[in-house]
């Protein structure tokens, strides 16, 4: 897993970011979901590497990362404070333009550094995700039913309470199967981390606080992406069940939007690297 690839952490500012990269050609960072950590990129990393130079952190918050200050509104949990460390550690490699892909939490900081930072940004690809005002404006009660951690997370001390009293309980759909037990070993260490899931539960936080002012002063200022934008969904999980066309809702908010289904369930990266590595390594070419 990620052959030849070299693990640092690296200052950003506020604070530290753990981060495996490598590989050969232009610049392509890749942002994990929750609960993953930068391992859910392994396999896909490995195939990509030969054409580009993959660079996976864990965000901060997450994994082996650094934990920001708490405060009233999640502020520093936020998808634009993470997107400023990504835009810091691409710096810091020495990569001043890039291209970026984020899958579930990670798409809104991909989404982030694209529309805050469009001269570093040239393309975009964002999986299994849409817009967090359109999550929020067009989610009905089964998506409360089914999803209803968006609003228990939300809720102050007691997500925490109830994750740490059991954590591979409450995570019990992740099992060391598709991932390989090095990626398996890496997130249980995460999630047996009472600070790392306070780290996990703020990002949820901010997501219904700071995040949708974020996208909600976009929306009024009619700020769009700029770059070219690939949207990818699973299958098999329930995205286009809730939500409809996500092509559609992602094309208010970028002029240059391609995408498609991949037959897989909500973790691709880990279920069918190979389908997402060859739609990644089209569109970024």
């Amino acid at each position: 897993m990620f052959c030849g690839f070299e693990l640092k952490t690296v200052d950003v500012g506020p604070g530290q970011l753990r981060v495996r990269h490598g590989g050969s050609g232009p610049p392509l960072l890749l942002l994990h979901g929750h609960p993953r950590t930068h391992m859910t990129w392994a396999t896909v990393a490995d195939l990509l590497s030969p054409y580009y130079t993959i660079v996976c952190p864990d965000l901060r918050g997450f994994g082996k990362s650094f934990q920001p200050q708490d405060s009233p509104d999640s502020h520093a949990s936020s998808k634009r404070e993470k997107a400023m460390d990504c835009l810091e550690l691409m710096r810091t490699l020495g990569y001043h333009t890039f291209s970026v892909a984020g899958h579930d939490r990670g798409s809104y900081v991909a989404f982030r550094l694209a529309m805050d930072h469009p001269l570093a940004v040239k393309r975009l690809a964002v999986i299994d995700s849409i817009p967090i005002i359109d999550h929020l404006e067009r989610m009905d009660w089964r998506f409360a039913r089914d999803w209803y951690h968006w609003f228990f997370f939300s809720q102050e001390l007691k997500p925490e309470a109830a994750i740490n009293a059991n954590p591979l309980g409450w995570y019990d759909a992740i099992k060391p199967g598709p991932m390989g037990k090095e990626a398996y070993d890496d997130v249980v260490s995460a999630l047996t981390n009472p600070v790392v899931i306070h780290g996990m539960v703020e990002d949820y936080r901010a997501g219904l606080t700071v995040d949708w002012k974020h996208d909600v002063e976009d929306r009024k200022h009619g700020r769009k992406i700029q770059c070219p934008l690939l949207c990818l969904w699973s299958r098999f999980d329930d995205l286009v069940d809730h939500f409809g066309d996500p092509l559609q809702i992602w094309r208010s908010w970028a002029n240059d939007v391609q995408g498609h289904p991949l037959d897989s369930g909500h973790h691709v990266a880990e279920e069918n690297p190979q389908a997402l590595a060859a739609s990644l390594r089209l569109f970024f070419a």
